[in-house]
């Protein structure tokens, strides 16, 4: 009892994390209103975090998980433990050996964004680029932007031809700047010019080591929490890179489609599965492609929760979804889990979502735990969805309708019931 009384008068837990991130005072009215509050005794608090480490700096990783799985991360140790979530750091790995690989990428940041730096004088200036800097055939565009990108189009290499490479990457440097003043404005943070101007740093040198896919509207929104959580830029880039190899597949296009239409698909599947008159209602009203849930997948609900529940939500589906394999999957490239279905150690440090799928043997599938996020989310609607969408447009304004009011630890359940659902459904037929 006495330490019960203690954990809930802890300081720590009675934060509000709008004073973490606060609001400006003229959108107050109109920002969704934040759900979450650290919760003793659930949420991962920084006592907490600091005794899950041994005197070596080693994790307590299932520890760690199934903290974060009951009640989220506590605002001031986001960061750190989302560097963990994300796969950047191994979770063996002690003290010594993460600060000297944070100061290996942190190097290795530096050296691209000097590359970056010399195509174009803007990165690193503490500006942003809005206007274009360059024509579509590589010849510069004299003074494009008054407030300072002017300085950074000037061709580097005394007037011949650019590499394509290097147009295709100067190309997307003002839509960068477009969606980086667009981004998450209701906040205190982005009204300091430098806040912003790093932020198009990190999705500049982004879109210049991801060649294949570049830049995507819809990266700012997933780049920005993160910038501001984690102090270090570099850190904070390597964070973002670790995110994109998870959603990148969404932003991948062709002339015909993106790359999310394949979620979408996926997600049909599943609402037919799970909910098959609901699905032929959607599918009557045109809605069978799901293609009013692409903004929900392309940049995980930013647009459904508040700033400070996307990222209780983020954390929770990543907590369900980590597999102890995670960082050596990454650093090797292969995409893929060694662990054994059998192997209880394994299974132990895995998240729910991804104990189960391991032992259904179906993570060839790859379905992501936010596909299941939607199909809860829509799922919740069911009733309302049946007796008043009498067309797409309709379904569309009763989505729009939960803004700010979702719950994600409940979005998050539906989710595991859904999936354990699909999973028994596919297993039967």
């Amino acid at each position: 009892m006495r330490l019960l009384a203690c954990c809930y008068n802890d300081p720590e837990m009675q934060i509000d994390p709008d004073t973490v991130y606060p609001i400006r005072p003229d959108c107050r009215d109109d920002a969704p209103k934040t759900r979450f509050k650290p919760r003793p005794g659930l949420t991962l608090s920084p006592r907490r975090w600091k005794l899950l480490h041994n005197e070596e700096g080693v994790l307590d990783i299932a520890g760690m998980i199934k903290r974060v799985q009951h009640g989220g991360v506590h605002p001031t140790i986001k960061g750190e433990v989302w560097e963990f979530l994300l796969g950047c750091y191994d979770p063996k790995s002690t003290t010594e050996q993460r600060n000297q690989l944070r100061q290996q990428r942190r190097l290795e940041y530096e050296q691209l964004k000097s590359k970056c730096r010399e195509m174009d004088t803007t990165v690193g200036s503490g500006r942003v680029i809005t206007m274009p800097v360059i024509t579509e055939d590589g010849q510069p565009i004299e003074n494009p932007n008054s407030d300072g990108g002017a300085a950074g189009s000037e061709q580097q290499n005394n007037g011949a031809p650019l590499p394509k490479e290097v147009i295709d990457w100067k190309l997307t440097l003002h839509q960068i700047g477009l969606d980086v003043n667009r981004t998450d404005r209701v906040l205190v943070y982005y009204e300091r010019q430098e806040n912003l101007a790093r932020l198009w740093d990190i999705l500049a040198v982004y879109s210049w080591i991801d060649k294949d896919i570049g830049y995507c509207q819809g990266m700012s929104d997933l780049c920005s929490p993160i910038s501001i959580i984690l102090e270090h830029e570099a850190d904070a880039f390597w964070c973002f890179e670790r995110l994109m190899r998870r959603v990148r597949g969404n932003f991948k296009s062709t002339s015909t489609s993106i790359g999310v239409r394949a979620q979408l698909t996926t997600l049909s599947t599943i609402m037919k599965s799970v909910d098959p008159k609901l699905h032929e209602h959607l599918e009557n009203l045109d809605g069978g492609e799901y293609l009013f849930a692409f903004r929900m997948l392309m940049v995980l609900f930013r647009r459904e929760f508040s700033f400070v529940d996307t990222m209780y939500l983020w954390e929770l589906m990543w907590s369900m979804e980590y597999n102890p394999n995670l960082f050596s999957m990454l650093e090797s490239g292969t995409g893929t889990s060694s662990a054994n279905t059998k192997d209880e150690s394994v299974l132990g440090q895995c998240g729910k979502f991804e104990r189960k799928t391991l032992q259904a043997a179906k993570k060839d599938d790859q379905i992501p735990l936010s596909v299941f996020v939607v199909a809860s989310v829509i799922e919740a609607r069911n009733k309302k969805l049946l007796g008043e969408a009498k067309g797409l447009d309709d379904v569309v304004k009763i989505l729009n309708e939960i803004t700010g009011s979702l719950d994600a630890k409940k979005a998050c359940r539906g989710a595991l019931q859904i999936h354990e659902k699909y999973l028994n459904t596919v297993k039967a037929s």
